[in-house]
């Protein structure tokens, strides 16, 4: 399916299904008001897939002609908009994750990746990844870090640095973090953190539940 999710593949109906029972963050959860006419306003104007909702409202100025021709209220559709394009949060930083050798780093750079979307089809497979070590004369294990910390990236809202704390944590797959418990995880990381201090936002009990059932909607095509 590739780096992100794939919205084309996703109905305005399964959508609506999603959202309705979705554990939204607080800010969007004002996106269940009004929510099946706001979503038959939607289809009104043609618009049978997420993807091509996305495109239409990715603007402000987009959102506010939408706005006026569906009748939609233009804060309602801000925030959707908010909530759809945090499916393609921008990619991590190669250079930005921590205890990653510079070396390794400025490698990457001068072949052109530098961010985990770049390295993302590079290093799905123990094959692409063999190429990938022996083409930029990186170690095999440095790849494979790499492979898992891009993995980490997909998960919305997952920056660089609690990617590498989920690896720190062990938690060093996608497939782990979705099939993770999320109170497990939550404490997992707070005593990780605890002892090394490795971040200072707080993150909550309902901040990992949201980053395990991101996971789960991941695909998941990257072999170990």
């Amino acid at each position: 399916m590739g780096y992100y999710i794939d919205l084309s593949k996703i109905d305005l109906d399964q959508y609506l299904t999603k959202l309705k029972s979705a554990d939204l963050l607080p800010s969007r959860m004002v996106l269940k008001e009004e929510i099946e006419n706001n979503f038959e306003s939607i289809k009104g104007q043609g618009i049978f897939t997420v993807e091509t909702l996305l495109r239409s409202i990715d603007t402000k100025k987009k959102v506010q002609g939408f706005s006026k021709q569906s009748h939609i209220d233009e804060n309602y559709l801000t925030i959707l908009a908010r909530e759809l394009k945090s499916y393609r949060q921008p990619p991590n930083k190669i250079r930005d994750f921590p205890e990653l050798s510079p070396e390794v780093t400025k490698k990457l750079e001068e072949a052109g990746i530098k961010n985990t979307q770049q390295l993302y089809d590079k290093i799905l497979t123990f094959e692409d990844r063999a190429k990938l070590s022996k083409e930029l004369a990186v170690h095999g294990n440095d790849v494979l870090k790499l492979a898992k910390l891009t993995d980490l990236s997909r998960i919305r809202w997952v920056n660089h640095t609690f990617a590498h704390v989920l690896m720190e944590a062990g938690y060093d797959t996608a497939k782990k973090v979705a099939n993770a418990n999320y109170e497990k995880l939550y404490e997992t990381v707070r005593q990780l953190n605890e002892e090394r201090k490795i971040y200072r936002a707080h993150i909550g009990l309902h901040d990992m539940k949201l980053c395990v059932e991101a996971a789960r909607e991941l695909s998941l095509e990257i072999e170990y």
